[in-house]
């Protein structure tokens, strides 16, 4: 029997690059260097700047508790662009493509862990869990 390899979902991957790069901007380090496999991110006072092995690239600005972000995703060769609003330990996010593709959700900080739902225009929906412990 041939085992069939699941469907991407680029949505579930933009979301994992948006929490890593949020976790990158807390960092206190003026640059950030990820293992090259992930990203490499160049930091300043208040903008994240990160590029792949792959080529996809993504910035994140932070101005008080909004946090906007950018980006290319090579495979689907589209830019898209994301704002994120934080409230205490919630964190709401909507986001649009250049393929017309729209997108809300929000992360629930809880301890250690974080909770994290979405739905896309696109038909994509999902929650998942991560932890600084094991990931995402």
């Amino acid at each position: 029997m041939l085992e069939r390899p699941l469907p991407r979902n680029p949505m579930r991957h933009a979301l994992k690059y948006m929490l890593l790069s949020l976790s990158l901007l807390a960092a206190n380090a003026a640059t950030a260097q990820v293992p090259s496999a992930l990203a490499t991110c160049t930091r300043s006072a208040n903008l994240l700047a990160c590029v792949d092995a792959e080529g996809n690239a993504y910035s994140v600005a932070a101005a008080g508790s909004t946090t906007y972000l950018r980006g290319f995703e090579v495979a689907g060769k589209r830019y898209w662009a994301q704002t994120n609003s934080r409230y205490g330990q919630l964190t709401f996010f909507t986001g649009l493509a250049s393929d017309g593709e729209a997108w809300v959700g929000y992360s629930q900080r809880v301890g250690w862990t974080t909770r994290n739902r979405f739905s896309s225009s696109g038909g994509s929906s999902g929650k998942f869990t991560c932890s600084r412990i094991t990931g995402c």
